[in-house]
């Protein structure tokens, strides 16, 4: 699988610093919505047809980096 991660930007300018894909003003958690409400990735690109199907999977790679990450707690 290829890193697409490059092409998630973020501008602290631009949508207040959220995650977006290449500089639009789509944010990451935008295309995770439409996943989340059952959009398949064909469904999405209709939606939003400035976007192709590595920009999806950028958000998706993107996404689960964020979400595995160490915490650490004090003991």
């Amino acid at each position: 699988m290829k890193d697409l991660t490059a092409r998630i930007t973020i501008n602290p300018d631009q949508c207040g610093g959220r995650p977006c894909v290449r500089g639009m003003r789509v944010r990451v958690s935008d295309v995770l919505d439409l996943f989340a409400a059952g959009l398949k990735g064909e469904e999405i690109l209709q939606e939003l047809p400035y976007l192709d199907s590595d920009d999806l999977q950028a958000c998706l790679q993107y996404a689960a980096r964020e979400i595995n990450h160490p915490v650490l707690t004090s003991r």
